[in-house]
């Protein structure tokens, strides 16, 4: 969302993977995610438009405006919402998350999923969101925790290429370990009434639809999608790297079991004018 590199790449693989993560995780991540009629609704870093489509689904009637950098995933976004929700009230917009063409206090909400992890700076991007966010309207941000990852049979290599895409991810600004920061970022920038909840995904064989979409369809295909990165920023040799993938799959198996938690932060932007 801003001129730092998204790690996982545009490609035609990472625009699935992020279908198949937003549908087999709507229920986790947007239960209690509900806008009213005639409100207006902002989503950050919209990519490939895999969230918008359920804010639309779950939020008829609301105003949705969605931003990206990125005038390819803006154009799949475009596809994906028209396809999936009919009558869907949205306008897109190619935009820097610093540089909003919207007036302040334009919105009465905002929506903000996966982005803070791939920011240099997350504490100044929620400032600058501050802004266009209307006294007393709300905050939602949803991210992840790649260190909450914990799975059978346990593997070395498999935590190693896990270590191997966090490296990648540090390297490029981000950090995929900001779920558990979301409390003191948000308060730190202004927000009130912050809270918090984990959102836990615990899959076995008696899950079967989660065992594809969530291990293989999301987690693994992540992991693989920046292979010949981390080989090339020597994080990992051919060889582990490939062992760490294939013992991943091995969580996919009818013995294994895998689990990770995603934070969800609700917060409110005071009523006071003040910007930090």
């Amino acid at each position: 969302m801003t001129a730092i590199g998204y790690v996982h790449g545009y490609s035609d693989q990472e625009a699935r993977r992020l279908g198949d993560q937003a549908d087999a995780l709507a229920e986790l991540l947007h239960h209690g995610t509900a806008y009213p009629p005639g409100s207006r609704v902002l989503e950050i870093g919209c990519g490939v438009g895999a969230q918008t489509v359920h804010l639309a689904a779950n939020s008829p009637g609301a105003h949705l405006a969605a931003v990206d950098v990125s005038e390819a995933s803006l154009a799949r976004a475009r596809a994906r919402v028209a396809a999936q929700v009919s009558g869907a009230d949205v306008a897109w917009h190619r935009a820097d998350l610093f540089e909003l063409p919207f007036p302040d206090a334009a919105f009465d909400h905002l929506f903000v999923c996966f982005v803070l992890e791939h920011l240099p700076d997350p504490h100044k991007a929620l400032a600058a969101l501050r802004r266009v966010l209307r006294p007393g309207g709300t905050v939602t941000v949803i991210e992840g925790d790649h260190d909450s990852a914990f799975f059978h049979p346990h593997s070395a290599y498999a935590r190693a290429a896990i270590g191997g895409l966090k490296r990648l991810q540090a390297d490029a600004g981000g950090n995929a370990l900001i779920g558990r920061e979301l409390q003191p970022l948000l308060s730190d920038a202004g927000f009130h009434d912050v809270t918090v909840r984990p959102r836990t995904v615990y899959v076995d064989r008696t899950r079967p639809a989660l065992v594809e979409d969530f291990i293989r369809n999301t987690f693994i295909a992540m992991v693989v999608s920046v292979r010949e990165d981390a080989l090339a920023a020597g994080v990992s040799t051919a060889a582990d790297w490939d062992r760490g993938i294939a013992d991943l799959h091995r969580t996919a198996a009818a013995d294994g079991t895998f689990h990770y938690t995603f934070f969800k932060a609700v917060a409110i932007n005071p009523l006071s004018a003040q910007r930090r």
